[in-house]
């Protein structure tokens, strides 16, 4: 097959197109994704030396930049070097609130099963301490909960675009790493004869949690991302360590493009990099943009001029307009 196009838009029906694609992008593929992102990703001066001091001072580091400058991918390359285990992922909007980071009760679920539990005994009641006891598998610990509880090594929390977060949501938060605990009010009422209860973590793991208050044993290594939406409360930043992402330069997105895509294809890379750089100046482009342009030019077949220019229209597409 020569034509790179898979989808033809005649409405003939051939099932052996689709085997004619490519293997997926490196990013694309999601049983390594974590794996590429930590592996490719190359810091920016200023960025190091700013986990280094979050890691002795055991503060959060607020990643601040454009979109696609790599933010994400910071969490995932220090987890991936200091050996933390898989990233534990909390993404932030605007109906986020604290308690969705720290825990979730499921209240319903376990209102359903005593209900259950009714039907199916004789006198159509369950006994109370039945009731007590089961709790905790209602309960799992969210990705702030899930770091606090882990031992003896610290966990890499990855706090996503917190400006998309309600106003009060980050001094909230501070509150949390400033003591280093936080109550589950479920567990906490029960605690006077049920001072320990088993729950699940993100990852599904069973933790002990005594008499409701969830303590940090090693700090989290926390990396708190932000595009700059609006502006986050001094307090919050005061006790925070900030760097930004620069913009990669031209040679800087060169060496990006080629560390996931290292093939031989320099004129392809040198026009699709001056189409990039001609865009992001009337708007904001991120990188992935430019590795997805990349990769559709040089993994299709027969891509044509005009082809080409279609690609780089719907992909290179600014994400706004200055």
């Amino acid at each position: 097959m020569t034509d790179w196009r898979i989808y033809q838009g005649n409405g003939v029906p051939d099932p052996n197109r689709l085997n004619s694609r490519p293997e997926a992008p490196p990013w694309r593929q999601f049983d390594r994704i974590a794996a590429s992102r930590a592996e490719k990703f190359n810091p920016p001066p200023g960025v190091v030396e700013a986990i280094n001091a979050a890691l002795y001072l055991r503060r959060p580091v607020l990643v601040t930049g454009d979109p696609g400058t790599g933010k994400s991918s910071l969490a995932y390359a220090v987890a991936h070097e200091l050996a933390l285990g898989d990233v534990l992922t909390w993404n932030v909007n605007s109906r986020t609130t604290l308690t969705q980071g720290l825990y979730d009760y499921d209240a319903l679920a376990r209102l359903r099963e005593a209900n259950l539990e009714r039907m199916r005994t004789p006198e159509g009641a369950t006994s109370k301490a039945s009731v007590v006891e089961d709790i905790g598998q209602y309960v799992v610990l969210g990705a702030i909960g899930t770091a606090f509880m882990s031992r003896p090594r610290p966990r890499m929390v990855l706090i996503d675009e917190i400006d998309k977060s309600d106003v009060d949501l980050p001094n909230d938060l501070l509150h949390v790493f400033e003591n280093g605990q936080f109550e589950i009010p479920e567990l906490a009422r029960i605690s006077s004869t049920t001072p320990r209860v088993e729950v699940r973590t993100l990852d599904g793991k069973k933790v002990t949690i005594e008499n409701g208050i969830v303590r940090c044993a090693e700090f989290p290594v926390v990396v708190i991302t932000s595009n700059g939406e609006r502006d986050l409360p001094p307090a919050f930043l005061r006790r925070c360590l900030q760097v930004d992402l620069p913009k990669p330069s031209i040679p800087a997105l060169r060496d990006i493009v080629l560390k996931h895509l290292p093939i031989d294809q320099e004129p392809d890379l040198t026009d699709l990099l001056k189409v990039f750089d001609e865009k992001r100046e009337k708007g904001m482009l991120a990188t992935d943009q430019l590795l997805n342009a990349f990769f559709l030019v040089t993994r299709g077949r027969a891509v044509s001029v005009d082809d080409r220019k279609a690609i780089e229209q719907i992909v290179l597409r600014e994400l706004d307009r200055r």
